[in-house]
């Protein structure tokens, strides 16, 4: 029984982490300069090389095309959890479910609860060594 519970505890954790990624999104940022990748980000922005073009810089240098390049990716997770109760199962899905449970408990038959009927009973005090007087000796 306790493997069984500890199997059911383990197994709620992962479907709990399971849902908690699902649900998860993330945005990854990376910078290019050329074709080099210099940093990718997930939780902030990403660091510049410093050879992309300020604005305040001239126009002359602004008709320039600038060499760096910054790609976004969004990992979008999932946006709504569906949640469905009994109700909301066909007849025949109804019937399944507790055909399953119904043979699911009903499984194993438990043992019979045995009775001990000298387990109140305690042995006579040994007033000599019988193993020894009998010269009986296990090896």
């Amino acid at each position: 029984m306790v493997k069984c519970a500890l199997t059911y505890k383990i197994f709620s954790v992962i479907l709990s982490f399971l849902v908690l990624f699902s649900t998860l999104s993330l945005t990854v940022e990376k910078h290019f300069c050329g074709n080099t990748l210099v940093d990718t980000s997930i939780f902030s922005e990403s660091k510049k090389c410093g050879m992309e073009f300020n604005e305040k810089e001239s126009e002359t240098q602004s008709l320039k095309k600038s060499c760096c390049k910054d790609e976004i990716d969004v990992l979008k997770g999932q946006d709504e959890i569906v949640l469905k109760t009994f109700d909301d199962l066909d007849d025949i899905q109804k019937q399944v479910l507790f055909a399953f449970t119904y043979t699911y408990f009903n499984l194993y038959e438990s043992l019979p609860k045995e009775i001990t009927p000298h387990k109140d009973y305690s042995p006579p005090l040994l007033v000599k060594n019988i193993q020894a007087l009998d010269e009986t000796y296990l090896i």
